[in-house]
């Protein structure tokens, strides 16, 4: 009896089945202990049955590492492992395991792998990390997770080997992103050398400025940080699909901003108008048009995207009628927020839409100012008015004076579509300016001349320009008696629009003209050109010309030095003589050549002098004859 009972208590200690010893190794699984480096022993459970649907119970309390591998369990209740506080290895993969509780781990303080890799997992309670404060590797690889919430950067800064491959993530939080990064600067483990070790690669990754974060860390990324697989690829859009991330250019994102034609309009009943809205944002938000008072729009809504990259709404009502009137609403959205601006419409049965405020004269008061401009499509005649119950401000760099809004129009060249007439209030006498005309330009100042026959010399004038298109109009005055003025700073290759009127009227549209700074460098590049062409010609004329004159010059230099005429041949003026048969007396001879006078000796120069030839025979009393 006593021998048995040696043999039973030797066994019971060998297989763990006293309470002291560390509990009855559960059914389906199997224990066995391994040697730790104290020289200590440390129970190993395996459960690796594939029939098994439940997680196994009364798992012996001293066991350091649980294996559960390739079951069917695909639930785990919460206070399975609760009871197990010296565990230091959780294996759990290629099982079915659908979901976590939050308290599935709880207690688990000594914690340092928890492998739940090959499971159907579609979220992970990040926050139970905070109960395994000594947790450095998870592993989720191969599982069905879709996103990760922001607040799992909490909870992540003591892992060290994270593997989230395989699954259908999108996208990655910017603050998980900003974590790593930030060991750029304090790495995690001061004394030891190991990295961060991040498993990403298989997902389903959108390129696009969600991304942008995710893109630029790996492509810069910090010496702490390892990637099992660096050469991650961008899935879609299509036109990036299989992109790797180092070959591509993100933008980064950006919430909506909304910008409004006008931020009120004031038309006449039965008219057409036309509303506009634009947005900016990064992705391109959605536009979305309704009614303060929640009534149903009487439109129809349009949408284009100009070369900028803005995107604009334009909300058509067609043939207005007063239930028309009323405030409406542009909305712009996108994943980072929404942003509204209001327009409000006013209906009026007066062909006139001026201020009622106004002076008879249109005077700009201080206290209210207004433009009118008319966009023509086809028939339909859109009619705008700005209205503010303060004055303008001017833009920077513009002069003196108040500002003045222009609504956006139809982006159409011709000029007579951008203005309509003024306000009938507006006196005919007083629109004195006409003929406005560039006379001179660069690509980056014009020069602008007028005509005011009946302008005083004490009336001022103002210039009214912006970009064509543009509902920002900057203001000029012009010293009072002046015509003309230069206006700086203009971009190169840009239209603008240009009014010129008396101070405090508003221009007519014969007051206003369109011109264009890509006419003024072409002219001047054309200029140059003609110039250098010009000159080149004057060259390659010139110069062999001047060659020539200048050698032909040289050669007849150099006869004159080097040959030499005979004496007569060089003679200028002939001795004429005077012969005769017989002899001469010495004073005779005398007289005779000094009644010669240079005019006598002149003609000489003929064939025969009959004068002379009849003279001297009566001195001398015989024929002479002269020779030359």
């Amino acid at each position: 009896v006593a021998m048995w009972i040696v043999v039973i208590l030797l066994g019971c200690l060998t297989l763990g089945g006293l309470p002291w010893a560390g509990g009855s190794c559960p059914s389906q699984c199997s224990c066995a202990f391994h040697s730790l480096s104290e020289g200590t022993k440390a129970r190993t459970v395996l459960c690796n049955d594939p029939e098994m649907t439940l997680t196994p119970v009364n798992i012996p309390v001293d066991t350091s590492k649980l294996r559960i591998e390739k079951t069917a369990i695909r639930r785990v209740p919460g206070e399975a492992f609760h009871a197990l506080h010296n565990l230091e290895y959780l294996w759990m993969p290629y099982n079915s395991l659908a979901s976590l509780s939050g308290i599935t781990f709880k207690g688990l303080r000594r914690l340092q792998e928890l492998r739940l890799d090959g499971n159907d997992l579609i979220s992970f309670p990040w926050e139970t990390l905070a109960d395994m404060p000594q947790l450095r590797l998870l592993d989720l690889h191969n599982n069905e997770l879709t996103s990760i919430p922001p607040d799992a950067a909490r909870y992540v800064k003591n892992i060290t080997y994270l593997d989230l491959s395989s699954n259908k993530l999108m996208t990655l939080p910017q603050a998980l992103i900003a974590t790593w990064a930030n060991l750029q600067a304090v790495p995690y483990f001061p004394n030891d050398n190991s990295k961060i070790i991040l498993g990403l690669q298989d997902n389903p990754w959108v390129c696009d400025c969600s991304l942008y974060e995710m893109v630029h860390f790996l492509n810069f990324q910090s010496p702490n940080i390892a990637f099992i697989e660096p050469r991650l690829k961008c899935f879609t859009p299509r036109s990036l699909a299989g992109v790797f991330f180092s070959q591509v250019e993100l933008r980064k994102c950006q919430s909506p901003v909304v910008h409004t034609s006008v931020a009120k309009v004031k038309t006449i009943l039965g008219s057409t108008v036309l509303l506009r809205c634009g947005t900016t944002g990064v992705p391109i938000p959605e536009l979305s048009w309704r009614r303060a008072d929640g009534a149903q729009l009487n439109g129809t809504v349009h949408q284009e995207i100009s070369s900028d990259g803005m995107s604009w709404s334009i909300l058509g009502l067609p043939v207005v009628s007063y239930l028309d009137s009323g405030e409406y609403i542009c909305k712009a959205k996108n994943f980072l927020g929404a942003t509204e601006a209001f327009i409000s419409l006013i209906i009026t049965d007066s062909e006139s839409t001026d201020d009622p405020n106004s002076n008879a004269k249109g005077a700009w008061s201080g206290k209210a100012s207004g433009m009118e401009a008319a966009a023509y499509n086809d028939k339909l005649v859109a009619r705008y008015v700005i209205t503010t119950s303060t004055m303008p401000t001017l833009g920077a760099g513009a002069g003196t004076g108040g500002g003045l809004l222009l609504p956006d129009v139809a982006q159409e060249s011709n000029p007579r579509n951008l203005l309509v007439s003024p306000p009938t209030g507006q006196q005919e006498p007083e629109r004195m300016v006409r003929s406005v005309r560039v006379i001179g330009d660069t690509d980056q100042s014009i020069t602008l001349a007028w005509k005011a026959p009946l302008a005083k010399n004490t009336t001022v004038f103002s210039v009214l320009y912006a970009i064509f298109g543009e509902r920002d109009m900057r203001r000029i005055n012009v010293e009072p008696g002046k015509t003309k003025v230069t206006i700086y700073g203009l971009l190169p290759k840009t239209k603008y629009i240009v009014c010129v009127c008396v101070k405090g009227l508003i221009p007519r549209k014969e007051q206003c003209i369109i011109f264009s700074t890509d006419e003024v460098v072409s002219a001047g590049g054309t200029q140059k050109l003609i110039n250098v062409v010009v000159i080149s010609v004057a060259c390659v004329i010139a110069v062999p010309l001047t060659l020539v004159v200048c050698c032909g010059a040289l050669k007849r230099r150099c006869k004159k030095c080097f040959v030499r005429k005979p004496k007569e041949i060089q003679e200028s003026y002939v001795t004429f003589e005077s012969l005769s048969p017989g002899a001469k007396a010495k004073g005779v001879e005398g007289e005779y050549l000094t009644r010669h006078t240079p005019d006598e000796s002149n003609r000489l120069l003929s064939a025969r002098s009959s004068v002379d030839s009849e003279a001297i025979p009566k001195i001398e009393g015989q024929p002479n004859e002269y020779f030359c």
